[in-house]
C-alpha cells in the first residue's frame, strides 16, 4: 500500500513537470521558502496537486515542490516539510524525501534551522552534519519492512556522507561561509528542550538540537541515498545564554542569513547532481 501511494506520487511529479528524470533533490528549511522560485525553468507544483502529500501546517514552510534545472540535469526542491510534532505518522513526514529518491534522486541535502549547543557556534553559521543523535525513541522504518524500498536492518555509519562533505568543503572557502561540522540531535517538539536536555546533548556529543531531518535522513538510508545536511544555527539553545527562545528569534535569524545561504546553495547545487560514481 505505502510502496504504490509513493510510485503515484512520482508519476504525478513526471506528469505535472514534464521531466522523467531528476538526480538530486533539496529540502529547504525555515526562511528559504522563496529560493526553488528564482531558479532557472522553475516549475511549481503545489503539494496539494501530488497525491498522498502532506502539506506543511508551520508557519514559515510553505508547501510546494519545484521541479528545476541545474545544468542538464533536473532536481527537485522542497519548499517547506511537515514535521512529527504536526501530528503526521513518520511515514507521512518522510513521504517527500522518498518519492524523490524513487524519481531518480541519488543525492539529498536536507537543511533546517537548529538551535546551537556547541558553544563554538554562532549564531548564522551554516554548519555541515556529519552524523546524528535520535533521542525521541521513533525511527520512520518500524513496523513490516517494504523490501523493495531497502533492506530490514540498512546500515547509517555513513548517513551523512563523508564524500559529500569532502565536495562541500572547497565550495565553503569559495563563497567565503567558514566551515564547520556537527552532529545534530533531534527532538519531537514543539517545546524548545530545557536546559537540562541540553546539558545531556552536550556530554554525549551532540552540537545542534531541532526537531526535523533525523527521520529523512533514516529513510534515504534506507533508501541507498546519498544524504548531505545542513543546520543553520539561529539560535543559542536553552541554557547556553540567558534568552528566552521564540519561534520569531528563528524566523529572524533564517532571514538574517538568507542571501548567505542562497549563495552557497546556489554552488551546491552543480555538486549534488553530479553522478557520485
Amino acid at each position: 500500500m505505502g510502496y504504490e501511494r509513493l510510485q503515484e506520487a512520482v508519476a504525478a511529479i513526471t506528469d505535472l513537470s514534464g521531466r522523467k528524470n531528476y538526480s538530486a533533490a533539496l529540502v529547504l528549511g525555515s526562511g528559504l521558502g522563496s529560493y526553488a522560485a528564482a531558479l532557472p525553468n522553475a516549475r511549481a507544483i503545489p503539494y496539494s496537486e501530488i497525491p498522498h502529500f502532506p502539506a506543511p501546517r508551520v508557519e514559515g514552510h510553505s508547501g510546494t515542490l519545484y521541479s528545476v534545472e541545474v545544468g542538464d540535469e533536473g532536481a527537485l526542491v522542497f519548499s517547506g516539510r511537515v514535521h512529527f510534532y504536526e501530528g503526521w505518522d513518520l511515514f507521512d513526514v518522510v513521504f517527500g524525501v522518498r518519492t524523490a529518491a524513487l524519481a531518480g534522486c541519488h543525492t539529498v541535502l536536507l537543511t533546517n534551522a537548529a538551535g546551537g549547543v556547541n558553544r563554538d557556534f554562532d549564531v548564522g553559521d551554516l554548519v555541515v552534519l556529519r552524523d546524528h543523535i535520535n533521542l525521541t525513541g521513533r525511527n520512520p522504518l518500524h513496523g513490516p519492512n517494504e523490501d523493495r524500498l531497502g533492506t530490514r536492518f540498512p546500515d547509517v555509519s555513513d548517513a551523512y556522507s563523508a564524500e559529500l562533505r569532502r565536495a562541500m568543503k572547497p565550495v565553503y572557502e569559495q563563497c567565503e561561509v567558514p566551515y564547520k561540522e556537527g552532529v545534530y540531535t533531534w527532538f519531537t517538539g514543539p517545546s524548545y528542550e530545557t536546559p537540562a536536555e541540553i546539558e545531556l546533548v552536550r556530554r554525549i556529543g551532540g552540537d545542534l538540537v531541532g526537531m526535523s531531518t533525523v527521520p529523512e535522513a533514516i529513510a534515504l538510508a534506507h533508501m541507498g541515498v546519498r544524504v548531505g545536511g545542513i543546520s543553520l544555527v539561529t539560535n543559542m539553545a536553552a541554557g547556553t545564554t540567558d534568552e528566552p527562545l521564540s519561534h520569531g528569534e528563528v524566523q529572524e535569524a533564517a532571514e538574517h542569513a538568507r542571501a548567505k545561504f542562497e549563495a552557497l546553495l546556489d554552488s551546491l547545487l552543480p555538486i549534488l547532481v553530479a553522478d557520485p560514481d
